[in-house]
Formats: structure tokens, sequence, C-alpha cells
């Protein structure tokens, strides 16, 4: 088994700058820690967290909630989440919580027990059982794209939703679309209200009448698109364009559209959001928002530790700037249709 020493010896370093690279890694030059994390793996060098938890009464574990993590977006916020929480000696457990609230409450309780320091939630849902709801204030937490639904205002690290729909309103009625359909996540998160008022604000401004029965779906799923898609074809004013509230809604959408016979964009425009990377491969390729996906995890994470070592937060919400990306799925009107 290899020891300190020879981490030391490859890296050209101390053993104090080795201990301080591993207990506080923003103490270190970013080259000085490139040259201890190679060594160590190198080495086959493993610190030993445990003693470490005993003594600093930390376990450098961080849980991560994810309410799918079939969904390609959630894997993009990860990965940024793991590669900040090695970089800070920290290690990321996992919870896949399918939006079932007992397996979130359980693994939520891993940061009351002390087996893990800070949580961070992709999802809008309370994380704590009602038995452990008075002892969230103790806990660091940070959510990521959704803001946590009840009383205390956790940090948040999201999109301008309501700027970032306006801009895919804009898009679509400047091609001179004035039918619309809109295939939604879940009613209950703040993201679907933003993302509406953004559609919402642009049909005001264009007086563009807005009807609740344009509105369909109801969870994020390529099934959900489908179904979606289905519903609105088969209403007496069919729309010319079709808001998705996220890729894989609009991957579904576009599938079963094409199972009609209808062409995109010919017939009905499809717009996405999300950027997850098929969208650039698909027939045709995805119109859609840019989320900087890999940055924001890694935002949560620089939060979280922040909060865990107290150190005063200079704002309770990082709001991350979004790109349209113009694709072939969304085009002019088609005034035959």
């Amino acid at each position: 088994m290899s020891t300190v020493k020879e981490v030391c010896k490859l890296a050209g370093v101390s053993t104090a700058t080795v201990s301080r690279t591993l207990k506080n890694p923003e103490r270190v030059s970013e080259k000085t820690r490139e040259r201890v994390f190679k060594a160590m793996q190198e080495s086959g060098y493993r610190p030993n967290m445990l003693a470490s938890s005993v003594k600093t009464g930390k376990s450098n574990a961080l849980v991560v909630l994810v309410p799918n993590l079939t969904n390609p977006f959630f894997l993009k916020i990860i990965q940024g989440i793991e590669q900040a929480a090695q970089e800070k000696g920290y290690s990321v457990l996992l919870g896949d919580t399918q939006g079932e609230p007992e397996r979130e409450n359980e693994i939520a309780s891993m940061v009351l027990s002390n087996r893990a320091d800070g949580l961070i939630h992709l999802d809008h849902s309370f994380p704590f059982s009602k038995s452990d709801a008075h002892l969230a204030d103790r806990v660091p937490v940070v959510s990521v794209c959704e803001r946590i639904k009840g009383d205390k205002e956790f940090p948040v690290i999201e999109l301008d939703n309501y700027a970032a729909t306006r801009s895919l309103a804009k898009h679509l009625v400047n091609y001179g679309h004035r039918k619309f359909g809109i295939i939604a996540g879940q009613e209950e998160s703040r993201i679907h209200h933003d993302r509406l008022a953004g559609i919402k604000g642009v049909f005001a401004d264009e007086e563009i009448p807005f009807d609740d029965n344009m509105i369909v779906g109801g969870a994020y799923s390529i099934e959900v698109g489908q179904e979606g898609a289905r519903e609105l074809m088969a209403k007496p004013e069919r729309p010319t364009a079709i808001f998705c509230f996220n890729d894989d809604i609009a991957i579904g959408a576009i599938f079963e559209l094409k199972k009609l016979g209808l062409r995109v964009p010919e017939d009905v425009s499809v717009v996405g959001f999300d950027n997850i990377k098929v969208t650039a491969f698909m027939d045709p390729p995805l119109t859609t928002i840019d989320q900087p996906a890999h940055e924001m995890g890694r935002k949560a994470v620089e939060v979280v530790l922040q909060i865990i070592n107290n150190v005063p937060l200079r704002r309770n919400r990082e709001i991350f700037p979004f790109n349209i990306l113009e694709r072939e799925s969304s085009g002019p009107v088609n005034p035959n249709f």
C-alpha cells in the first residue's frame, strides 16, 4: 500500500502540502493541486477519510438527489458535481429517487446522521420527511434548476427560465406562427410556471390569444411527448408550432408527428429545452435552449461547500445565462396547414 511519502516524492511537495490539498484545496494553487492528485493516482494512494472524519467531524461526502437518473440533462449536471467534488476532496453519494417521497426522505436523512456533510437536490420537492423537517435549517442544502417548495428559501442554481422561453416564443412568432401547443412537465414546479409565463408574455405582446386547452403533458419523458403530440393534433384547431418543456418531450413529439404523417418543420415546428447531446443529431436537429448543465453542477458544489464551511453567501440565487440554438426543427408557418 502506498503512503503519503510516496505522493510527496512524486509531486515534489511536502506532507503539509498534501494534507492541505486534501483538506483545504482552495488554499493550494491549481497547479499544485493537479500535481498532488496526479501523484495520488500514479501511486494508488487512498487517504483514510474515515480517520479524517473522526478528527474533523465531517464525512467529506455530499448527497445528490436525482429524480430520474436516465435523463441525459441530469447526467451532465452530475458530471459537473462529481468533478468539482473530487477537486475539493469530497466523494458523491448519488440517490436516484424516481420522484418517490419515501426514497427521497431516506437518502436525505444521511446528512442528518452525519454520513454526509451536505445535500444537492435536482428536484423541486422538499427532501426531508415531516418528522425531520424541523432539522432542515441545520443542513447545508442547495438545489439545481428547480427551487425547493416550502417556507424556507434554500440557495438555488438556476437558469432564467422566463427569459429563455420568451426567446423561444419570439423565435416562433417571427416565423409567423400564431397557433401553438405546449407539452409541459410537472405543473407544481416553479420551472413550469416560469416557462409558461415567458410564453404568455410574448403572446400578450403580440396579441395572440392564450387558452389553457393548448397545454398538455405533465411529466418530462419521451412517452409524454408522444402522447402530447397525439392529443394536440386531435384538437379542432391544430397547432403549427409546439413548445416542449424539455428535450425528451420534444424527441417523443417529433417521433409521433412523423408517425401521423406530418413533416417537421414544414407542417409543425417543434422546440425543446436543455440541449442534450442527441438533439444535434436528430432528424431534424432540434431547436432548443442550451443550459450550461456542467457548470451549474460545479457551482452547486462551490455553494454547498461555502455553507458547510460557514462562509456567508453573497446571494441566495445564482442565475446562469442561456443560448437559443436555432436548428432545423423550427421554420416558417405553413399557411396551408
